[in-house]
């Protein structure tokens, strides 16, 4: 980043800064102030700027389009420390002393100011106790403007764009006193601030782009841009992209708990998500879709009179006719030919019982997020889980009177988290604690405070709203150490939409979607809360995906959460998974015959790219195709002469570019290391036991009175099976386990198992027809 001003001398410019004062004798009271100035020229900067690109391996600008400069880095990898670095380096450099820091949301604001205070000690030690000074943006405190126009010394001003984004109504574009009779925003001007921007494509405003005309107003002398997910992308200066992050174990490894609902589609489901009239009037809708030998759920968009069979491929949806489809707001519904009433925005018809399925992934967090403490507590790691709802008053309610009750998602949790505790395994967790008040302490909600003090679903969309936001961040986000402190019982959080970015706790270990999140929260957001690298009692960071592993708990099978994890990262980002771009080898260091090493170029990449789709290779967009990667797995790769000294590093090069995200399969149980198998909750409300790697899952069914069991090792993705768990050979049985050995098929052991299990003294309690209670089909599995 720095390298784009090589050439700048140190430079400072001075201007007037007046302060009106009154009385018998009125005047002015003149003062210097001290800004920001640029002596490179654009020819320069430009130069600066294509060999940085080149060197990264991005593709070069054809020109200074604009003084907008884009660092892209994933979500978790240290992207504030970066920026806020950058400015001190900046300084020590060319002696650039005034910076800008807008952030979309309250929450980012608090992040970066915390950030700040707990770093100053850091940064005063890497430059040599350089001043510097760093305030929020406060319209109420414009004093403090005036301090950042004449200070000599790095002054950081942290605003979100709400605060500076509206001229008729901001204190910022009027003249006052509190700043000797100046408009603040043009003694920011007279500075030429360097503008950070986190998070931009939150802070530039979409289409109407009020976001980005405010920091236009600042008349900046550039405006540095970091997120993870750029809407526009300027000119690009770095990107750690989300393969990236993985390969170097920078973030958490993300694993996929799924909850899939076994013989769920034997009726016709039916789900409304949206209606529009903006191209017709059309309804967006979820249907389970036949597609090949299996059925999946899908979205659909619908019109009047489409046939639901048709869409669907299935005879179940016999007679679903669309009729009719209303998109009013507050009263968007749909009308099928044999229903009898309309769905509703947000309704289904032909669901399961959708609370009994949040109460298994509530359970299924609980279980998980214990068993990391067990693992993790010794080494001095708190772990926390993160919960996403789909409506605060599910979690907390209000009375008549006013008073909070808890909702359905806090009973069902204490439930689920007193009945997890009382386990024998967990014992050593629990020595001196009470567990009778204890689910009550260690879950909070984490939401926007009204005035009143009570919780509401709010958007940082107006001062009200932020200030409704701002209430909510004591401990969140001000007194993040106290959370990860032992000390602090809570570890449990439940979120509305407040958890978006800027709040990352780096020892959210679990995170449980208990809502849709193709709608109003995108995987990648959500998991994104949880990524950063685990810390332990002494804040120092731990590295290792033996220690850092996410696990999601969500109601899409694996494959399903990994393809749609990886489509929006590719919307979002534009890493194409499987595709080689012709500067893909640009990075790649060559040393020339005066020792100095520089990159190998566009040009050379671009040969490299020309011999592999010659090769049939890549295809002529760029590709991979099968026969690269079987090359890459045999070590066959063949390259032209003059790069064969680089075949290593192109080797690796590729085998990331034609691989995919690295998103693993929830473990049943048992050991992280070894190899992860698909995880498989029952259908309904079906509670399951927990198994080792080497068992069958088995529970016990209230409602049908008969044992089920799940394979370990199923073939495809594996299917509930509806059988008597005594005809399942266990391995851990030792009349069964003569002439037993892994791998033997399925068929024979059933065949082993029937004539053995009735005399086991182990197994002979899995041969009643059906145990007498819950606790005994506890003790059996």
């Amino acid at each position: 980043m720095c390298d784009l001003f090589r050439g700048q001398e140190v430079s400072r410019g001075e201007f007037t800064v007046s302060r009106s004062f009154g009385g018998i004798f009125q005047g002015k009271e003149e003062e210097l102030g001290i800004g920001n100035r640029l002596r490179l020229l654009d020819d320069a900067l430009l130069t600066n700027l294509r060999a940085i690109q080149s060197r990264n391996g991005l593709r070069p600008s054809d020109a200074l389009a604009s003084g907008d400069f884009t660092v892209e880095m994933e979500t978790g990898t240290g992207k504030t420390y970066v920026y806020l670095r950058t400015l001190f380096e900046l300084h020590k450099r060319y002696g650039f002393t005034k910076f800008v820091i807008v952030v979309p949301s309250v929450a980012i604001k608090e992040g970066v100011y915390k950030s700040l205070r707990i770093m100053a000690d850091h940064f005063k030690g890497l430059y040599a106790n350089t001043p510097f000074e760093f305030f929020l943006y406060d319209s109420a405190k414009l004093g403090q403007v005036r301090n950042f126009a004449t200070s000599p010394h790095i002054q950081i001003m942290v605003v979100t764009v709400g605060a500076i984004n509206k001229k008729d109504v901001n204190n910022l574009y009027k003249e006052t006193e509190k700043t000797g009779g100046e408009r603040p925003i043009d003694l920011i001007r007279a500075t030429r601030p360097i503008v950070i921007v986190d998070e931009p494509q939150s802070v530039d405003g979409g289409l109407e782009g009020q976001g980005k005309r405010a920091l236009g107003e600042m008349h900046p002398l550039c405006t540095l841009r970091y997120s993870a997910t750029h809407a526009d992308k300027h000119h690009m200066l770095y990107r750690l992209d989300a393969v990236d992050a993985y390969e170097r174990k920078l973030v958490k490894q993300i694993e996929v708990a799924s909850l899939l609902v076994q013989g769920g589609h034997n009726k016709p489901y039916v789900k409304l998500l949206e209606t529009s009239n903006k191209r017709g009037i059309t309804a967006r809708i979820e249907l389970d879709c036949q597609q090949a030998t299996q059925v999946r759920r899908m979205v659909k968009i619908v019109k009047a009179g489409d046939d639901l069979e048709q869409l669907a491929g299935r005879p179940i949806y016999a007679g679903c006719l669309v009729q009719n489809i209303g998109c009013k707001a507050g009263e968007e519904f749909l009308e099928l030919a044999n229903q009898e009433r309309s769905l509703r925005l947000g309704e289904a018809m032909g669901d399961v019982d959708a609370d009994a399925i949040k109460r298994q992934m509530i359970r299924r967090t609980i279980e998980e997020h214990l068993d990391k403490e067990l693992r993790l507590r010794p080494q001095g790691i708190k772990v926390l889980s993160l919960f996403f709802i789909d409506a605060v008053e599910h979690y907390r309610a209000y009375g008549p009177d006013g008073v909070p009750v808890k909702g359905k998602y806090a009973v069902t949790f204490e439930e689920e988290y007193r009945r997890a505790i009382a386990k024998p395994k967990y014992h050593t967790l629990f020595q001196e604690v009470d567990t009778r008040t204890l689910p009550e302490e260690v879950h909070e909600g984490y939401f926007s405070i009204d005035k009143k003090g009570r919780w509401a679903d709010t958007a940082e969309n107006n001062q009200a709203n932020r200030d409704n936001a701002e209430r909510a961040y004591t401990l969140i986000m001000r007194d993040k150490e106290r959370l990860l402190g032992f000390e602090t019982r809570l570890q449990f959080i439940f979120s509305h939409s407040a958890l978006r970015e800027g709040w990352d706790n780096p020892n959210v270990f679990q995170i449980c979607v208990l809502r849709d999140m193709g709608t109003e929260m995108a995987r990648r957001q959500s998991i994104g809360r949880g990524l950063r690298l685990c810390v332990n009692q002494q804040g120092e960071r731990l590295r290792g995906f033996d220690l850092n592993t996410l696990t999601v708990i969500a109601t899409e099978s694996y494959e399903q959460f990994a393809e749609n994890l990886q489509t929006e990262i590719e919307k979002e980002t534009g890493v194409r998974f499987g595709m080689v771009e012709r500067h893909a080898f640009a990075t790649i260091p060559v040393a020339g015959s005066d020792g100095q090493t520089a990159p190998l170029g566009i040009a050379a990449s671009t040969l490299l790219w020309d011999h592999l789709r010659e090769s049939g290779h890549l295809d002529v967009t760029g590709k991979v195709q099968d026969s690269l990667r079987t090359a890459i797995k045999e070590g066959t790769l063949q390259i032209p002469e003059p790069f064969q000294a680089h075949l290593p590093q192109v080797r690796e090069i590729l085998r990331k570019l034609a691989g995919s995200l690295l998103i693993v399969r929830m473990p049943t149980s048992g050991s992280r290391s070894k190899p992860v198998r698909p995880f498989f909750m029952g259908r309904r409300s079906n509670p399951f036991g927990t198994a080792s790697n080497t068992k069958p899952l088995t529970g016990w069914s209230s409602t049908t009175s008969d044992w089920w069991w799940i394979a370990p090792r199923p073939s495809r993705m594996g299917h509930l099976s509806r059988r008597p768990a005594c005809r399942f050979a266990r391995p851990t049985c030792p009349s069964a386990r003569e002439g037993w050995k892994p791998g033997k098929p399925r068929s024979q052991l059933l065949s082993l198992s029937r004539g053995t299990m009735a005399n086991c003294p182990t197994c002979s309690p899995c041969c009643r027809t059906g145990p007498n209670s819950p606790e005994t089909a506890s003790s059996v599995s």
